[in-house]
């Protein structure tokens, strides 16, 4: 067995595969951001993993899509209640796998899982309405049948949230779901597989597949007994799972980049719009939502970089572990360089260093400082490419229509952030964002009634709600000759 005791708790590296764990002949180290150390051993899957994980998806398929709605629920209901009993365990392995906030697990996150399945799960029985309509005598009825085998391919900013923001709708509609999760942070995505054995969800219905996206990713996305294919990652991934997926006309739903504009007019409450620019930097800057482009009005500009300086300043970076931090580390060696490679090269761009500019030499392994960059070049690297760590920059505009047009000067469209203290405006100027999420006078309030999806290349489709439920389902309209029927006597 290849079991592995990561901070006190129990998890397998191996696949979870038709009820049972699988083996691979080769592994590779799992390691810890916090202090590079190598805390598991993970199978690493290649083609008859994938292809064994999407037979059992298969043959497990038509019992759970013919299970009752009521009944899928009330085991996703029993799934969330095993997660909140492990809050604190869900927590602490994934900040050990992947360097975020034990705080933020504790208090938010984990919650957040459990949350997903109970939403999915009312959202079924409760929201996802049948409705009937006439045309003409014509009788049309509307209905979410279930597609089939899911394959879910997730991210490492926020492992377990983020798939279950995928499985638990896609079990909810009555898909068989394999799971591969980021080879960065594989552990959480185990222990998920551990909870819907306790739960009583029949062998087979959900599968987890551990490797790396070369190896197991390929074969899992050009499979021709896949029907959807729900993707979180960079745009270049994309390309490839749609290049693969186009083979079999697979359905694609994809969560992809973003470089967000944080939008501030000079008639916003100052305050308030700091507050909220400073926690750009969560998540070691590793949150594809983060408003990390700084717009300020020439009004209040250099008052708001004085007041950010001085809040950022104050930020404690160090072991996510602790509960008074505010930063951690970034996820790899590999992407701590990435970043530094952008900072290096904005630098030498002529961008010039407001606070940090590189990684956090007392602290050492992964820790990047809080950057920020003014008087970068139009069109430059550091103001259109994602950086995907904790690294903003600040541009001043003087009019509504500079700043739209600096907002919108990205290839992304993801999510934006504006402060205003006129309605007016922010109705005028959000109305031109490109974005697929606008948060005015707020940041990162969520709610899974709502759509999610990015525009341009930040991503293709939407996920939430219904909009959850039209991606996994095959959506069929009844249309009956309500006239035509013969009455048996």
């Amino acid at each position: 067995m290849n079991q592995h005791t990561v901070a006190g708790v129990e998890v397998s590296g191996d696949h979870w595969i038709g009820g049972r764990r699988v083996a691979s002949a080769e592994q590779f180290d799992d390691v810890s951001p916090i202090d590079e150390t190598v805390v598991a051993r993970i199978a690493r899957g290649g083609v008859e993993e994938a292809h064994a994980a999407i037979a059992a998806a298969k043959a497990a398929f038509p019992g759970w899509a013919a299970t009752p709605p009521a009944e899928r629920a009330r085991l996703l209901h029993r799934i969330a209640d095993l997660v909140e009993q492990r809050v604190e365990q869900l927590a602490i392995v994934e900040t050990t796998d992947n360097g975020a906030l034990l705080r933020s697990h504790l208090r938010g996150v984990m919650p957040r899982v459990a949350h997903n399945f109970r939403f999915f799960a009312d959202y079924l029985v409760h929201d996802l309405h049948h409705p009937e309509f006439d045309t003409r005598g014509h009788r049309n009825q509307v209905s979410w049948n279930p597609s089939g085998v899911a394959v879910l391919i997730t991210p490492w900013n926020a492992p377990l949230m983020l798939a279950t923001w995928k499985v638990a709708p896609a079990l909810a509609a009555g898909c068989t779901v394999v799971l591969k999760p980021a080879e960065w942070s594989p552990l959480t995505a185990s222990l998920l597989a551990d909870i819907t054995v306790e739960a009583g969800l029949p062998d087979g219905v959900f599968n987890v597949v551990q490797g790396f996206g070369e190896d197991v990713g390929d074969a899992l996305t050009g499979h021709p007994d896949v029907s959807r294919i729900s993707f979180t990652g960079s745009v270049p991934t994309a390309r490839l799972i749609a290049r693969s997926a186009a083979a079999n006309l697979t359905p694609c739903s994809f969560e992809l980049g973003g470089k967000s504009p944080f939008v501030v007019f000079d008639d916003a409450d100052l305050d308030e719009a700091v507050a909220h620019a400073v926690e750009q930097y969560d998540n070691a800057g590793q949150v594809c939502l983060a408003g990390v482009r700084l717009l300020v009005q020439d009004g209040v500009h250099d008052e708001f970089v004085a007041r950010f300086v001085e809040r950022a300043s104050s930020l404690r970076q160090g072991d996510p572990r602790d509960l008074a931090t505010d930063i951690g580390p970034n996820v790899s060696r590999e992407h701590l360089e990435r970043i530094d490679g952008f900072v290096q090269r904005a630098i030498a761009d002529g961008a010039r260093v407001v606070i940090g500019g590189g990684p956090h030499t007392e602290l050492g392994g992964l820790y990047y400082r809080p950057t920020l960059f003014a008087d970068a070049a139009p069109g430059s690297e550091i103001l259109t490419e994602e950086v995907f760590g904790p690294v903003l920059t600040i541009q001043r505009f003087a009019t509504e229509d500079e700043a739209v047009t600096m907002a919108n000067g990205t290839e992304f469209g993801l999510a934006g952030v504006l402060f205003t203290g006129d309605p007016d405006r922010a109705e005028r100027v959000g109305a031109q964002l490109v974005a697929g999420t606008l948060w005015v006078n707020c940041f990162f309030v969520r709610d899974l009634r709502a759509p999610f999806g990015g525009a341009r290349h930040s991503g293709v489709g939407r996920e939430g709600g219904t909009w959850s439920f039209d991606f996994y389902c095959d959506v069929k309209n009844t249309c009956t000759n309500q006239q035509r029927w013969t009455i048996q006597p």
